[in-house]
């Protein structure tokens, strides 16, 4: 019983800080353009 006492409080401190990250990734924009990576790979740099 103890053991839950203090599995649980870190089960949900957990839970909260992976949500806090997932939202932290979405106001900063990471999930903006999907597919430009995606073509960026396919496209070759005449940069050189």
């Amino acid at each position: 019983m103890t053991n839950l006492l203090l599995l649980i409080p870190v089960a949900i401190g957990l839970g909260l800080l992976g949500l806090f990250a997932f939202v932290w990734t979405l106001r900063s924009g990471q999930y903006d353009d999907l597919d430009g990576a995606a073509e960026r790979i396919l496209h070759e740099d005449d940069e050189y």
